[in-house]
């Protein structure tokens, strides 16, 4: 029997499907003093004696995983892994998992949603409406409008089918492009530097690398029109949010929204402060289907590999580490 941490602070529920898949195969759940995000030190703290991980986006660094000698698994609820220092893992025999193709869409209609906030205005129309104020003033229209996605994936894809639903015309910039997938929605795919320059609302959807740091910064936020719109719901280290504050201040750039951010969460981030920007707390992924599926195949993946059942779907971020994994003595 396996020792499971309930790490994300949204999962720390006793009655819900992910802890009955865990306790069915015979493991014991453990969950945190407290559910909030979980820092170093609490790692520290909290994963001696754990050998399996339902993993938010705490930070499990090198350090974490030295002290954490029984840990197996860490299981991430969701796609991305850059709060795992996946090196240090697979040197440790620890197996790094995610959830694919269970929060595409949600991702997608939170990216779009933020795109109809800004352009119809929705924000400063309901406080001045609120405050008394009937401002009538003409918003964007969607409709004909240029949709720039920076990373065609499965979040990229279903936001470009939301794009071309609401009769706008569709750019993609991707360095592993689906061919049948842009041939079939007829979506042109371009150079980033000129999906930049055509797009009236930029959406990014890419992983973040050492490539994709600050992809979008001063250098090519001068690209982009005056008038365009930034849409981040992928990672915060994609922007350089000093050089996107004053592309915002400047009138350089018309609006932002933003759900990622570089520090998370923010202690007092100047773009909180501009009345063109609109954010939300890292939450796109998360709605009550999505987070419903990824928590239960996080939770599947780790009765798996606990059981010597080795999925081969491509949720394995380090498959390299099978045969450290399986070497070290089951549980």
């Amino acid at each position: 029997m396996a020792r499971v941490l309930i790490a994300s602070a949204v999962l720390c529920q006793e009655e819900s499907s992910h802890v009955r898949i865990l306790r069915q195969a015979g493991h014991e759940v453990v969950f945190p003093p407290q559910p909030r995000l979980l820092t170093e030190s609490d790692l520290l703290a909290l994963l001696p004696g754990i050998h399996a991980t339902i993993a938010g986006p705490e930070p499990y660094t090198a350090r974490v995983m030295e002290a954490a000698k029984d840990l197996r698994i860490i299981a991430r609820s969701g796609v991305g892994y850059d709060s795992v220092d996946v090196l240090a893992a697979t040197q440790r025999g620890i197996a790094v998992t995610i959830t694919p193709g269970t929060n595409h869409d949600a991702v997608a209609e939170h990216a779009f949603a933020l795109l109809l906030v800004l352009a119809k205005d929705v924000v400063r129309q309901h406080q001045e409406t609120i405050a008394g104020g009937w401002s009538r003033q003409p918003t964007v229209p969607v409709r004909g409008q240029t949709l720039g996605i920076v990373g065609l994936g499965r979040i990229g894809k279903a936001m470009a089918l939301r794009g071309l639903a609401f009769g706008m015309h569709v750019l993609a910039a991707e360095t592993q492009p689906d061919w049948d997938f842009i041939r079939q929605h007829r979506i042109e795919l371009v150079p980033l530097e000129e999906l930049l320059r055509r797009s009236d609302f930029v959406s990014l959807h890419a992983p973040y690398t050492p490539q994709t740091h600050h992809l979008i910064r001063a250098e090519t936020l001068r690209l982009m029109k005056s008038t365009a719109f930034l849409i981040n719901t992928a990672r915060g280290g994609l922007v350089c949010e000093r050089d996107l504050l004053a592309a915002l201040q400047t009138g350089q750039l018309r609006g932002a929204a933003l759900d990622v951010f570089e520090q998370e969460p923010p202690d007092d981030n100047p773009l909180f402060h501009l009345p063109n920007v609109v954010v939300t707390p890292h939450m796109a992924g998360v709605d009550t289907q999505s987070l419903r599926e990824m928590a239960d195949m996080a939770a599947e993946t780790i009765v798996r590999l606990f059981r010597g059942d080795w999925p081969e779907d491509g949720r394995i971020v380090n498959p390299e580490v099978r045969p450290r994994f399986f070497a070290r003595p089951a549980e």
